[in-house]
């Protein structure tokens, strides 16, 4: 999977590639390269193409300088390059540009900035080499004036387009089609004036359509506000050592296609019901019916064997006729919640043969469920000494204490699971190793005490802390999902997208986790397997309608879909 860095990080690393071999001048040439690269493909079948290059005065406007003389090369495009300021003819990527054929201009010599919005009016495609990721805000003076103008000059919005894809993206290859309006942008490195530590934007900033970032992904291109003037993410080659230490030492990745393809489950031709697994989920009350048969679908669609739903009596009448496959446990009740009776009942009905456990969907979080939740953690009323029992525990004494019910197998807790468990004191030592907790913000700051707005603002450094703290592996929802291992590992969901921001999706990426448990991935896995599945999932849903109108079901009846993408790719 791909890398994500923080700058120092990845001036690190391209100091450490240099050492190996691989000048900077080299990775400059293969950095331009790869945007020209890009660029070559949209202007093959665009007669009399016009691309128009903004050159920085630093690395970044090297790299669109190398672009520049390529595309001048390489095509029948007219290509501009306007500098923001003059370089010098020791410049060797300058002059080569220029002797290539790249209309030169330059911003001093631009009164009143009349050629600039002559060339970006009539630009086909920008490239934006200005600043790249050693922006540093605010903009101001000269560079803020130059943005405005190109900017002023588009007449579009700042959404970006949504329509390009092409091999090398992290969504998941289809062929380059033309945007529905405007020059595309395409940027160098980041955006200029996005922070790609941070994700700050400064109000100059041009969104990009699709954004070139060499050898690894910086943080500030996931995080928001900063990650929606990217567009689609291209991660380039720049000749980093595959066996580089400072690459092999970050511990935070972003999961592409292939990666979580090779990391699905076997499904062998002789395999039987057992062989994928039983997932027992605890689930649902009276106000919630349907969170149950959203995660019970999602477990079996992400391929689990069997899916026992442990629900409130009075419910399953409502759920028996959509879940013809599921078996049932039917739980004691109080005004259609479970009790914390249902201990006695999960006790005499589970035993061996579950793989994966999933509490909380649609729980509820009524007295009677908070005192069930109690019971399952922490021991009822009838004895302080019962554990929950997804891990035999010790008392102080080193002594074996009684488990609410029997079951050895992993634990996955969503939603009202989590939102219970806050209640209790040192919740987090109440778990078994290697619990998956699935908290959206507000869920997550109910369970750190912290505010939404200080988590969503530290969302990579936040989840990797409490995952270590927890010994938990703790996925944080949101735009750019991250799943972060106790050990400091941290995999980000390269989707972002409105069209997950609906009630019961996130029923269907538990029901997706546990699934994939159940068949025997480690929890870690399962989680980034799940989170991928469910982003790709809700993607594709939106194509069919529009993220405005995408629903729960809609991203459920898309699973199958994201699977197939997911194994054949490509098909």
């Amino acid at each position: 999977m791909v890398k994500v860095v923080s700058v120092e990080e990845m001036k690190a690393i391209e100091k450490a590639t240099d050492a190996a071999g691989v000048s900077y001048a080299e990775m400059m040439q293969r950095a331009g390269g790869a945007v020209a690269e890009i660029v070559l493909r949209m202007v093959r079948d665009m007669p009399e193409a016009r691309v128009l290059v903004l050159v920085g005065p630093g690395n970044n406007g090297g790299d669109g300088l190398v672009a520049a003389r390529i595309l001048a090369e390489q095509s029948d495009a007219r290509v501009d390059a306007y500098l923001l300021k003059p370089r010098e003819e020791s410049d060797e990527v300058f002059t080569a540009a220029r002797d290539a054929g790249v209309v030169i201009s330059t911003a001093d010599d631009d009164d009143g900035w009349q050629a600039l919005r002559e060339l970006a009016a009539g630009a086909d495609i920008i490239v934006d080499a200005l600043l790249g990721t050693g922006a540093r805000l605010p903009i101001e003076g000269r560079l803020q004036e130059l943005l405005e103008q190109v900017a002023a000059s588009l007449q579009r919005d700042a959404s970006g387009s949504d329509d390009w894809d092409e091999e090398g993206l992290i969504w998941p290859a289809h062929p380059v089609s033309a945007p529905a309006r405007g020059p595309v942008v395409i940027a160098v490195d980041a955006p200029s004036g996005l922070n790609s530590d941070t994700g700050e934007l400064d109000p100059a900033t041009i969104p990009a359509d699709i954004t070139v970032t060499f050898a690894a992904a910086k943080y500030g291109q996931l995080t928001f506000p900063g990650a929606s003037a990217v567009g689609q993410l291209v991660v380039a080659d720049i000749g980093t050592p595959p066996d580089l230490a400072e690459m092999d030492s970050v511990q935070v990745e972003l999961a592409s296609g292939p990666g979580i393809a090779r990391l699905l489950p076997d499904r062998p031709a002789n395999a039987h019901k057992g062989t994928f697994g039983t997932v027992l989920a605890i689930a649902g009350s009276a106000n919630y019916v349907g969170a149950v048969a959203l995660l019970g679908e999602a477990a079996y669609r992400a391929g689990a064997g069997l899916v026992t739903l442990a629900v409130p009596a009075s419910i399953y009448p409502m759920l028996a006729s959509q879940l013809r496959e599921a078996t049932w446990i039917l739980l004691p009740q109080d005004m259609g919640v479970i009790s914390e009776d249902a201990l006695r009942v999960l006790r005499e009905e589970v035993g061996e043969g579950v793989n994966a456990v999933l509490v909380g969907p649609g729980l509820g979080q009524e007295e009677p469920t908070q005192d069930f939740i109690r019971a399952l953690f922490q021991g009822g009323r009838q004895s302080r000494r019962s554990r929950i029992g997804f891990g035999l525990r010790t008392d102080s004494d080193e002594e074996p204490i009684e488990r609410a019910f029997a079951v050895d197998a992993p634990l996955i807790i969503d939603a009202d699971g989590l939102n219970n468990l806050a209640r209790l004191d040192e919740w987090w030592k109440l778990l078994p190793k290697q619990t998956v907790l699935t908290p959206h913000p507000g869920e997550m700051a109910r369970l750190t005490g912290m505010t939404t707005e200080e988590i969503q603002a530290r969302r990579f450094e936040i989840a990797a802390e409490k995952a270590k703290e927890w010994g938990a592996v703790v996925v944080l929802k949101g735009a750019h999902t991250l799943v972060a291992h106790p050990d400091g590992r941290v995999v980000v969901s390269p989707f972002a997208t409105d069209a997950l921001a609906t009630a019961g999706t996130g029923d269907v990426l538990a029901g997706c986790i546990a699934g994939l448990v159940a068949q025997g991935l480690e929890p870690f896995d399962a989680a980034v397997v799940g989170v991928y599945l469910h982003g790709l999932a809700g993607q594709l849903a939106a194509e069919g309608t529009s993220t405005r109108s995408t629903t729960a079901g809609d991203v459920l009846d898309m699973l199958p879909a994201a699977l197939a993408m997911i194994e054949t790719p490509g098909v």
